[in-house]
């Protein structure tokens, strides 16, 4: 009873705290003159990854390795093959020419690089997630120097431009709310999945990786309720790359993340680096810079069949 609670309420913190981060996200795109996508691509996601990152490092602290690999990698499975299909299912998004140029690029340029370091020995060491670090704040460079134009084209006419304290208190307690929400809501999934005496990997790879990535999809719902899909597709993104290199990165930093699942590398990173790839194909398939209905099908049929695969 104690956990369904705990369920119920995080959902709730979890749903107030995407809207309370849309709102600065916008906010700040307008008062800092910084596109949408870049703040999505940014500030939300790492807001939005900071459950992932509590999650891991508890996890990695504690001992259990497992849980904090299937976390990042079933969240980031979870963004594309259950977030975005749900996002697209609800309405067309059209997809900008920075995808391709560099987004969908950097984000599997970075499955690949984790990819790298953790498939050959089964162990992702400290220096190793200093250079996932430096990868992903070369990044942030590249977009805040190259990408950093007039938001002229995404204007609305309801967009209110609050002060810069209250864009910053929104963004705070919006970060907080998604923060304690994915808390209580793991919190309460691993205990009921523990008492059915479910393993570390399976726990990690879809109770805690959907629980953790249910900030992406409420923020991103929420984008797309208030017409702000650059910052939906962005985040989701972004919040893919930062679990990567931030999460695993800084937890890895604190202490060297161990395979003992080899579950983890025969099938879970394959389905990761899969699914990320089949995004470009289906962009420019059968309309080209558009993702509709149809890829929300694929995508969540994608994500039913690694559930399958992974469970059974």
């Amino acid at each position: 009873m104690l956990n369904i609670l705990f369920i119920v309420i995080g959902l709730v913190l979890l749903i107030l705290g995407g809207n309370w981060l849309l709102k600065s996200a916008v906010a700040l795109s307008l008062r800092l003159n910084i596109s949408r996508i870049i703040i999505g691509m940014t500030i939300v996601s790492f807001a939005t990854s900071a459950p992932e990152l509590i999650v891991s490092i508890n996890a990695a602290i504690d001992g259990f390795p497992d849980l904090a690999l299937g976390n990042v990698i079933g969240s980031n499975i979870a963004n594309l093959g259950l977030v975005l299909a749900v996002v697209i299912l609800m309405g067309s998004i059209d997809v900008r020419k920075a995808f391709y140029i560099t987004d969908w690029p950097v984000m599997m340029a970075a499955s690949l690089l984790f990819f790298g370091f953790i498939y050959f020995d089964g162990v992702l060491q400290s220096y190793e997630g200093a250079i996932m670090l430096l990868f992903l704040f070369l990044f942030l460079i590249f977009l805040l120097r190259f990408q950093k134009v007039a938001i002229v084209d995404d204007f609305h006419e309801d967009d209110e431009p609050l002060p810069l304290y209250k864009a910053l208190l929104f963004l705070g307690i919006g970060g907080g709310a998604l923060w304690g929400g994915s808390e209580l809501l793991v919190k309460g999934a691993v205990g009921m999945a523990t008492f059915y005496e479910v393993s570390e990997r399976i726990i990690g790879i879809t109770v805690v990786s959907v629980g953790t990535s249910v900030p992406e999809l409420a923020a991103s719902i929420i984008a797309i309720v208030n017409k702000e899909k650059a910052i939906s597709v962005g985040n989701l993104i972004g919040s893919n790359i930062f679990n990567l290199m931030a999460v695993l990165g800084i937890t890895s930093m604190i202490t060297p993340i161990y395979v003992i699942d080899q579950g983890l590398l025969t099938n879970d990173i394959w389905w990761m680096l899969g699914i990320s790839f089949i995004i470009l194909p289906l962009v420019f398939f059968p309309k080209g810079l558009r993702l509709g209905w149809r890829d929300g099908i694929i995508l969540i049929t994608l994500y039913t069949l690694f559930l399958y695969f992974t469970l059974f």
